[in-house]
């Protein structure tokens, strides 16, 4: 329905190193001197230009306690953090105004006129992360991001991302937000085989497996607010 986004690691450059080295290669049963070049990972969400996922911030891991991630993207450690969130799936069990925005995105995002999402955007109570970059409008924001002039794909990933299992999460704090889909907020080595279905409705096993390397799920996802506030639809971090 839509294209992924991938994480190339190198491996055309590791192809060109090999056919390089035959073509030079001496005859045969001299004894030619070797090197071992190790080739680095390509930066995290090349090769699809038309959904932009924003670098990985990545730490300076010679500094103590630093894992090379920034801290979002560690994994999880439950001693610290507990055991994963409650995945819920009764959206009739969301606060009201909360349902009642999860409902109008849908139905804006079904209507294949990504306008629609406009009226949402003008009476939330604040413009919603959907870029790490300034922006001047966020409708036009979300088409560049799409691989169709219209913007169809990323409405179509809304709905994908708010038809999907959900978390309550940072309960009675200033950042106490309704999270789709839960993977968001849940260690990725913990998913039992019908969450990794869940899972692939919105990714390749692909990307999946690049995502554990960085600990984290980083596609899109949605944050509510309890009292019905939009605060973010975006990728990366």
């Amino acid at each position: 329905m839509y294209r992924r986004w991938l994480v190339i690691f190198g491996g055309f450059a590791i192809s060109c190193l090999v056919v390089g080295a035959a073509s030079s290669a001496s005859p045969t049963g001299k004894a030619v001197e070797t090197e071992t070049i190790i080739v680095e990972p390509d930066d995290f969400g090349v090769g699809d230009p038309g959904l932009s996922i924003p670098k990985l911030p990545i730490l300076d891991d010679s500094e103590p306690g630093n894992d090379g991630l920034a801290p979002d993207f560690t994994i999880r450690d439950t001693e610290k953090f507990g055991p994963p969130p409650t995945v819920e799936y009764d959206f009739s069990q969301l606060p009201t105004p909360v349902g009642r925005l999860r409902e109008q995105l849908i139905e804006a995002a079904r209507s294949g006129d990504i306008e629609n999402l406009r009226p949402i955007f003008e009476a939330n109570q604040e413009l919603p992360l959907i870029s790490f970059d300034e922006i001047e409008d966020p409708i036009d924001h979300l088409k560049s991001l799409a691989g169709d002039p219209d913007g169809r794909e990323i409405l179509a990933i809304l709905i994908e991302v708010l038809d999907a299992g959900f978390v309550h999460v940072d309960i009675d704090t200033p950042e106490e937000m309704y999270v789709w889909p839960y993977f968001a907020r849940y260690p990725l080595d913990d998913l039992t085989g019908r969450q990794m279905v869940e899972l692939f409705k919105l990714l390749t096993a692909g990307d999946y497996e690049d995502m554990k390397i960085f600990g984290a799920y980083i596609f899109y996802r949605v944050g509510i607010t309890p009292n019905g506030v939009w605060k973010y639809f975006v990728a990366g971090d």
